[in-house]
């Protein structure tokens, strides 16, 4: 392997936020996925005001990610002009734009890889996973002042993976058939070798020994070879948490987004002790319990050495990041994942309640596109 691509760590301004969506693309006539990726974004007219609208790994996918932002207003202003100008121009060539963790009903051997050298090289290392790896998930950016801040924010994050799983767990179906997962989506990236947690590791200096081991073993060469939970950017100068499967609307994508700040202005406010270690032997087990059951998952707690149920958790976590939302005016965005915790109605339910409606998946993706787009179509008739 070459030498690695880590890179010096850039000192970014502290809590500020970047938002990037996997975004399914799908045929106005059935609803299945379609593989418009590269000539959607080749015929794009965008200035970029808002942020990036990028290719994904297959051509059924594209990706969105907002500029960075101190406040939360800006993050929900840049999803919404990242989708109005997705749908605009998906509309041209009879495309719909879709959330959703998985597509529920795609056959995963019909997709193709799109062009490029790094997409390739998923391919060839990793075969038919690559194509299966067509899910999509939010990943959310808080930025760091310093090198070692991310890395502790990485240690003091994993305890929180299982609620972020379940507030977003939006793929309870995939190739036709009712998992019983809340979200399905965590399975795919879970069959790579490099997902995962984060070893316990006590600053970045010994992160950079861990890269350099993992690349002298010829396991990595970058960073994006981590598929960890939550992971250190350093050319972003951010920690990266990963877990959370796309929303099917953007205000859903924001208010996990002002989660993420709030917890980590939180967490580095208080500094409580990480016991990172022993998180580390149950991480596998709550990351199960949150994807199987959503907010009916009972987590285990290596330090009190009992189980707790997520959800009396999850209420008890925002009723400690009040005064942190205050200060970030981020209340209100945490004040409806609050709802969604209490009454376990998140985009999972809604999907299964949808395919029970209509007996087939084909309309149930026809209402999940429409959820997605029908704010940008009222944002282009207000106009």
């Amino acid at each position: 392997m070459s030498e690695p691509i880590l890179g010096s760590f850039t000192q970014s301004e502290p809590l500020t936020l970047g938002v990037e969506l996997e975004l399914q693309l799908v045929s106005r006539r059935d609803f299945d996925l379609t593989r418009g990726a590269t000539d959607l974004l080749g015929a794009m007219d965008y200035d970029g005001r808002f942020g990036e609208v990028k290719l994904e790994i297959t051509e059924s996918m594209i990706e969105v990610s907002t500029q960075p932002q101190a406040r939360i207003a800006g993050i929900a202003a840049d999803l919404a002009g990242l989708r109005e100008t997705l749908v605009r121009h998906c509309a041209k060539n009879n495309i719909g734009v879709c959330g959703g963790g998985t597509h529920p009903f795609h056959r995963w051997a019909e997709r193709r890889i799109c062009p490029g050298e790094r997409f390739d090289q998923i391919y060839q290392r990793y075969g038919y996973l690559a194509k299966q790896f067509t899910v999509f998930g939010q990943h959310v950016h808080v930025g760091c002042v310093s090198a070692d801040d991310a890395i502790w924010l990485t240690q003091a994050l994993a305890e929180h993976v299982p609620a972020f799983i379940a507030l977003s767990a939006s793929s309870p179906y995939v190739d036709g058939v009712d998992t019983l997962f809340q979200s399905a989506r965590l399975n795919a990236v879970s069959a790579f070798p490099l997902s995962g947690q984060c070893p316990p590791l006590a600053d970045w200096a010994a992160f950079v020994s861990h890269f350099e081991f993992l690349h002298a073993c010829g396991i990595v060469n970058s960073i994006k070879d981590l598929y960890w939970d939550v992971r250190p950017k350093p050319e972003y100068g951010t920690v990266e948490i990963r877990v959370c499967d796309t929303p099917l609307d953007v205000d859903r994508a924001t208010a996990l987004a002002a989660l993420a700040q709030a917890l980590c202005r939180h967490l580095l406010r208080t500094r409580p002790p990480l016991f990172a270690e022993r998180w580390q032997h149950v991480a596998r087990y709550n990351k199960f319990q949150a994807c199987r059951y959503g907010m009916a998952a009972m987590i285990s707690d290596p330090v009190k050495q009992c189980q707790e149920p997520l959800r009396e958790r999850l209420l008890g976590l925002f009723d400690a990041l009040a005064e942190d939302a205050d200060a970030l005016d981020c209340a209100g965005w945490l004040a409806s994942l609050r709802t969604v915790a209490a009454s376990g109605d998140g985009d999972a339910a809604w999907l299964r309640t949808r395919q029970a409606a209509h007996g087939n998946l084909h309309d149930v993706v026809r209402e999940a596109s429409e959820r997605l787009m029908r704010a940008a179509t009222n944002g282009e008739e207000s106009r």
